[in-house]
């Protein structure tokens, strides 16, 4: 993986001439890890750049990200760009409205556990209970490290008679624990599907799409990508599969301001 600063030469001649696909997640890209996911608000030099590329002929931004699609939204603040919520199981945007088609069964599994999970959660101090609608989070950054132990068995003990029977799957992240339905629906699937709908929107144009992210559910985007576009990991170079990585979000505003400059001329 190589420090894309390092490349800038060979990144300004893959986005030469061609219109771009801008994939980015939120947290952890766009805005650094905060203690709590409220807490984590995007920088106003950020926004604006988003807010510049997104009336860009040039351009089409896309927010994927582990939030749901309400709180993304609010989060970013940004009019006319492509939203993902819920690692994509929700979509909205310029022309596209998009829910995953869930059963009813699979729904109520999901609201089950978010009404089992408050009060026994409620007794490890720095966790953090999220209902997303569609999926649910379970934060514990501010937890001490004794109580993790903890944590973990109540999750197993309110997941198991839904885990066993292939009813929800669950997965970790930095700091976060996610109960999703089990779908073959993750980020590289909707990346993969905005790419479609770009390329068939616009058959004469040269596309390349442009992924940033930092956590393991990137890494589905990374590989959808792999050979067809740009990916670049958020965070120090390590495991992923991505071509390229940048050191923190300070960096990711950094590359949007340098395709802006390039594009923009």
């Amino acid at each position: 993986m190589d420090y894309l600063f390092g490349q800038l030469n060979k990144i300004e001649e893959l986005l030469r001439n061609k219109f771009i696909l801008l994939l980015l997640d939120y947290d952890g890209t766009l805005v650094p890890i905060a203690e709590t996911p409220r807490k984590a608000v995007i920088r106003k030099e950020t926004k604006e750049l988003l807010q510049k590329l997104s009336k860009g002929s040039y351009c089409k931004i896309a927010i994927i990200s582990g939030r749901s699609l309400v709180d993304i939204k609010n989060a970013v603040g940004v009019r006319d760009i492509i939203y993902a919520g819920n690692h994509g199981l929700e979509i909205e945007g310029p022309k596209i409205k998009f829910e995953s088609l869930l059963s009813p069964r699979l729904k109520s599994v999901v609201r089950n556990i978010a009404q089992d999970f408050p009060k026994k959660l409620s007794g490890i101090k720095g966790v953090l209970f999220e209902d997303k609608g569609l999926t649910l989070s379970i934060h514990y950054r501010l937890a001490e490290e004794k109580d993790l132990p903890v944590l973990k068995g109540i999750i197993s003990e309110v997941t198991y008679p839904y885990t066993v029977r292939n009813k929800i799957r669950i997965n970790s992240g930095k700091k976060v624990y996610e109960i999703r339905p089990p779908v073959n629906w993750d980020k590289g699937k909707v990346v993969l599907w905005l790419l479609g709908r770009v390329k068939f929107s616009a058959p004469e144009r040269q596309i390349v799409p442009v992924y940033i992210g930092d956590d393991l559910t990137d890494e589905d985007a990374f590989r959808a990508l792999k050979r067809k576009g740009i990916t670049i990991f958020v965070g120090k170079p390590g495991h992923s599969v991505a071509d390229y990585y940048l050191k923190d979000a300070r960096e990711v505003t950094k590359f949007l301001n340098l395709i802006l400059k390039q594009k923009g001329k």
